[in-house]
């Protein structure tokens, strides 16, 4: 039996702006997309403000990297990381990134890994620079990873009512259902989930309460929906339309 192969990802922390209580969403996360083939976390390791995060590195095996703040008021940490991205870019050996901060400094670093083909997955806290989440190719917001290891932190679903009020995301939603579909108005569901991820690298069901793109379809009321059984393994499809365009 042929193993499927996994992509190649580096993933990097910057341990000054990420909480240690993370990792374990993180790295499952992670996995979604591939396998982290060198998990490495950067800061001062000499400083007591990493505590938490000494705790856990033995568990989930991550290097740690000691990066001391040479000068007031520079990050030297975010140096460190950069440095190290590029030496990783440049032996060949990955196919994505993974680059663990809110912080915008490395806005130009997921540009530049990008334009050599590679994946980029961005994680951070919703205070990110929008610079920095439009540089990734997918970003994945921390408050949704506490939310999948700690109960308290969960995400309410929105309602309907609500969801229809946050115009932004309607017309996202309308727009990539369009690009998608064919004449009829009906578009397959991956394929709208794919152009989605094309328009907004931060896009997210679970940033709404939902596990799906399809719940969060269904949950505003604005799609019909279709299931139909697809080539001779009968496997099952989903088609979405607009019900503005319903004949």
């Amino acid at each position: 039996m042929a193993v499927e192969k996994s992509e190649r990802l580096a993933v990097l922390i910057d341990a000054d702006n990420t909480q240690a209580t993370i990792i374990e969403g993180l790295l499952a996360e992670v996995a979604k997309y591939g396998t982290s083939s060198v998990k490495r976390i950067y800061g001062d390791w000499t400083s007591t403000a990493l505590r938490s995060w000494k705790e856990v590195l033995l568990e989930y095996s991550i290097q740690p990297i000691q990066q001391f703040g040479y000068t007031k008021g520079k990050n030297a940490t975010d140096s460190a990381m950069i440095i190290d991205a590029m030496d990783l870019l440049y032996t060949g050996k990955f196919q994505g990134f993974c680059i663990v901060s809110s912080d915008s400094d490395f806005t130009k670093l997921a540009s530049r890994i990008r334009e050599s083909g590679l994946f980029v997955y961005g994680f951070g806290e919703k205070k990110t620079p929008a610079a920095f989440v439009s540089a990734c190719d997918k970003f994945i917001y921390i408050e949704v990873l506490r939310a999948k290891i700690n109960e308290n932190d969960t995400i309410a679903k929105k309602s309907a009512a609500e969801l229809k009020q946050d115009t932004r995301l309607v017309r996202l939603l309308r727009n990539a259902v369009e690009a998608s579909s064919d004449e009829s108005g009906w578009a397959h569901l991956a394929t709208t989930g794919g152009n989605i991820a094309k328009q907004s690298p931060e896009f997210d069901p679970r940033n709404y309460g939902y596990s799906k793109l399809g719940e969060l379809l269904a949950a505003t009321k604005l799609f019909d929906f279709d299931e139909r059984i697809i080539g001779e393994g009968q496997s099952k499809a989903i088609y979405v339309r607009d019900k503005r365009k319903k004949s």
